[in-house]
């Protein structure tokens, strides 16, 4: 199934639907920049969330996916980039980045002094959708950029070069946890030129749902326990028992694919679980969390038994 079958299916608006193929037909793009787009690995559950998104783009507006850890803001904006069909440029905000990682910098190339474009420029002169991702974690030389590249105007001003004018296809998306350590409030003028998506947590129904389609010949009953357990480390972690590291949906997913290559359920989830957290006391907590879910007995092939 496709994504846009998959949209259909869980009842997104048609004409908006149609919207989006029109988008798609309209804003051609190179040949050589399709391997930018990015390749179906799972979809994004959440009929509410998709056509907030999808009405913002089609207006022309940038997204801010804000949220938990876990809750799929990367995999959206992945999602976002295939469904409208455009090369995806993404950057992620830490310590070093800067205006010149944004923009470009200059190298000496063919006896002069040239440009070497970055990611925001790329994406900007493409009409690609650039995701910044964590971007609570941007440094005030990267906002500057951000201010002008999210700007009504659509003009990056860049000193000693020529301005540049975005292509009207070109979107960027925002992904923030507020959760994580060296995150910080973003200034009003930054919010103010997004549109916000809230992501809520993931609840068992949608957890299910995931973990259905990823792994649609496990057992149901073991199954329900793998996700049993992602929801109680979630619990615990809202209630300050341990810290958000083991609630990690990706690393539980990845636990699952090894138990169905033949690994013990346990020592998977010693790696996608537990191994997240290298605190010894908040290890315990985990460790006896998954003892309630995941007993020591359980075989690979209990939990695929067609392998």
């Amino acid at each position: 199934m496709g994504l846009m079958d998959f949209l259909s299916e869980q009842g997104l608006n048609e004409k908006m639907l149609a919207e989006v193929d029109y988008f798609k037909k309209f804003y051609e793009i190179k040949d050589e920049l399709k391997v930018r787009i990015p390749e179906e690995n799972g979809f994004f559950y959440g009929k509410d969330i998709w056509e907030m998104c999808i009405a913002a783009i089609l207006e022309g507006e940038h997204i801010l996916l804000s949220g938990p850890k876990a809750t799929g803001k990367n995999l959206l904006a992945d999602n976002l980039c295939l469904l409208f069909g455009r090369p995806q440029w993404n950057v992620s905000f830490h310590v070093n980045t800067d205006s010149a990682t944004l923009i470009g910098t200059d190298t000496f190339s063919d006896n002069e002094v040239k440009l070497r474009k970055g990611a925001v420029y790329e994406c900007a002169v493409n009409g690609g959708f650039g995701v910044f991702d964590e971007i609570n974690m941007a440094k005030n030389d990267a906002i500057v950029v951000l201010h002008s590249a999210l700007d009504y105007r659509k003009m990056i001003d860049i000193p000693g070069y020529e301005k540049i004018k975005l292509n009207e296809a070109t979107r960027f998306i925002g992904t923030m946890n507020y959760e994580y350590a060296g995150t910080k409030e973003l200034n009003e003028a930054l919010v103010s030129r997004f549109l916000v998506v809230d992501i809520p947590q993931v609840e068992k129904e949608k957890l299910m749902m995931i973990l259905n389609r990823y792994f649609p010949d496990a057992d149901m009953e073991k199954l329900n326990q793998f996700a049993g357990l992602f929801l109680d480390l979630q619990v615990k972690s809202d209630n300050g028992e341990i810290s958000t590291k083991s609630v990690d949906l990706r690393g539980l997913i990845a636990c699952i694919k090894t138990v169905k290559r033949g690994l013990k359920p346990r020592l998977a989830v010693k790696m996608g679980v537990t191994g997240k957290t290298f605190d010894e006391y908040e290890k315990e907590i985990v460790g006896d969390v998954i003892r309630t879910r995941i007993p020591e007995s359980w075989t690979s092939q209990e939990v695929f038994p067609g392998k």
